[in-house]
């Protein structure tokens, strides 16, 4: 079963529903606004006490740019739910994407599937999918990964992500 997408859509918007950052949150995903509490690699783990919250919560994220289209980012974080159940894989992309074609991932040249986006903010819209094992161990002992945005059927941006970081960053967070 292919580990990107061995959750169903349902169970993805159900985890999004319970666990979205309230308001324009994944604005605030994509700009921190709290800590750089450290760095890995590319990858950085951010911490903040949201309004209303009792305790920090902290993120590792990196910011990405396609080489050839500078007004094409997205912004890749890993989270763990507050019920420390479960890892999640958000990925913030801009406005004007093709909805349908989901977000594709390649991980060192192989391709590990797509992602379907959940919801569009003034910001963007994001995809995410549930840290199962399978893909976190390809996350882990990767080097590059390429997310795939479309924006037409046929139009494919990948925007290359660097892992150098990733599996010391995730055991570093919180």
């Amino acid at each position: 079963m292919n580990p990107w997408l061995s959750r169903t859509l349902a169970k993805v918007i159900l985890v999004a529903a319970a666990i979205a950052l309230p308001g324009a949150g994944l604005a605030n995903a994509a700009q921190p606004s709290g800590t750089v509490k450290s760095t890995h690699g590319a990858w950085s783990i951010i911490c903040d006490t949201p309004a209303g919250a009792t305790s920090e919560q902290c993120v590792m994220m990196q910011n990405v740019v396609a080489e050839d289209r500078p007004e094409m980012g997205l912004s890749v974080v890993v989270l763990r739910t507050a019920d420390n159940k479960a890892e999640i894989l958000r990925v913030l992309a801009p406005l004007g994407v093709l909805l349908p074609n989901g977000l594709g991932l390649n991980v060192d040249g192989k391709d590990i599937g797509r992602a379907y986006f959940v919801r569009c903010f003034q910001d963007g819209c994001y995809a995410e999918v549930i840290l199962e094992k399978p893909l976190l161990d390809t996350l882990k002992t990767g080097t590059s990964a390429t997310f795939i945005v479309f924006q037409t059927p046929e139009e494919g941006i990948g925007i290359p992500v660097d892992l150098k970081g990733f599996a010391d960053g995730f055991a570093a967070l919180p």
